[in-house]
């Protein structure tokens, strides 16, 4: 299965770039976003609350609706932050308002960075973090590093911890969501944590590559 933090893509998005960009074939059923989860989790809170406040773009607002969500700005049971590359101030404002109001905050992930074209550029955490600063507590969050994704996915799995292995470039995000989870992990390093990062951490993957060539399943 691939599990992804971004909320802005819908499952049928993620397959595509799979297969175009990376020759990779999948089905949606193979696709786990952040957007999902989010939605299956707030879903998951109270059956008699339906109304949210999101930030974010189609994956996270059409993840909601099919939950059954009824968008609304004023007082919604839940404010849903996810990354949002045309956000305002007024989106903001609508959100820290409506959490002040005793709207239910929850954060898509926590990551504050993403790698694009133009280098490393704001992520979902760094929105989360300016409604965390303004309504002065923490958002509950769902992605990865969270055990939330984690033990969504070993339910659509129908698998147990010990059945799969958590492969990553990313010690902060991919690494800890399995170390989280009682699984075991695999850092490739072919993307964003370096061995000389993983090197000052106390807690090491369970294995570490320098390219997925190097890693070999045995029958």
């Amino acid at each position: 299965m691939f599990l992804t933090n971004n909320s802005t893509k819908e499952p049928e998005d993620v397959v595509a770039n799979l297969r175009d960009n990376f020759d990779i074939h999948v089905g949606v059923e193979n696709v786990f976003t952040t957007a999902l989860a989010t939605a299956e989790y707030v879903a998951s809170l109270d059956v008699n609350k339906r109304t949210v406040y999101p930030i974010g773009e189609l994956g996270l607002k059409q993840a909601l609706l099919n939950k059954g969500f009824i968008f609304e700005e004023k007082n919604p049971d839940y404010v849903v932050v996810g990354l949002d590359s045309d956000v305002t101030y007024h989106k903001f404002e609508l959100a820290t308002l409506a959490i002040k109001r005793g709207a239910k905050f929850i954060g898509t992930n926590a990551d504050t960075n993403l790698p694009n074209e133009r280098g490393l550029v704001p992520g979902a955490g760094s929105l989360i973090a300016l409604v965390e600063c303004a309504v002065q507590h923490k958002a509950t969050y769902v992605g990865k590093p969270e055990k939330t994704i984690m033990e969504m996915a070993l339910r659509k799995m129908n698998m147990s911890a010990d059945e799969v292995v958590m492969v990553g470039d990313n010690y902060m995000t991919d690494i800890k969501a399995g170390i989280n989870s009682g699984i075991d992990t695999l850092l490739v390093y072919t993307g964003v944590s370096t061995k000389e990062q993983v090197a000052q951490k106390n807690i090491k993957p369970t294995h570490e590559v320098d390219s997925l060539d190097q890693w070999k399943i045995l029958n």
